[in-house]
């Protein structure tokens, strides 16, 4: 079952935001990515839950973006600077914390969690088109998928709060000109 908090993240997201052929080039777009319903593989479902109780700049816009479907291109490609966060499979202990500066599909790490192939592919596509933004990726590496679990494990949830710490970190770097 999804949380409430998911159920209300996405729906407040989606009427306050308005995709038609708007770009928001004031803004930076925070999207956790990954399967609420596969254990560890949801972490960053659930750090974007995590975010939304924190005070964060104004600029800032969260997104659940479950298993980064196609259905993200027109999102994605209105934001100048995309934060992706995401559990990655990547043999490092469970819970490292990891930040990347992928500017190709290729730069993403080799082994993502389930949704591999789709958020690559994705990420081609909106270079193929030539909007595709700035991306930074925090990874929190997973031992691996629990099927109908909402629960993440220790080490993983012990992760979150260095997933909001780099966040942070992150956005107190970044200088927003308004239009």
């Amino acid at each position: 079952m999804i949380s409430d908090d998911v159920m209300e993240l996405q729906k407040l997201f989606y009427q306050t935001h308005d995709y038609s052929d708007k770009k928001f080039t004031d803004r930076v777009l925070i999207l956790g990515i990954g399967n609420y319903l596969m254990g560890d593989e949801g972490v960053g479902v659930h750090a974007v839950q995590a975010l939304s109780k924190e005070k964060l700049p104004d600029f800032v816009d969260l997104m659940d973006g479950g298993t980064g479907s196609f259905d993200l291109m027109p999102i994605l490609a209105q934001y100048p600077l995309v934060i992706f966060i995401d559990a990655t499979m990547d043999f490092r202990p469970p819970g490292t914390v990891d930040i990347l500066y992928p500017e190709f599909a290729a730069d993403f790490p080799t082994v993502l969690s389930a949704h591999d192939v789709g958020l690559k592919d994705m990420i081609d596509a909106l270079e193929f088109k030539g909007e595709l933004p700035k991306i930074i990726l925090i990874t929190v590496s997973i031992d691996g998928m629990t099927p109908m679990s909402i629960k993440l494990s220790d080490k993983v949830k012990e992760a979150i709060p260095d997933v909001i710490k780099t966040v942070k970190s992150l956005l107190s770097k970044i200088s927003i000109e308004k239009a």
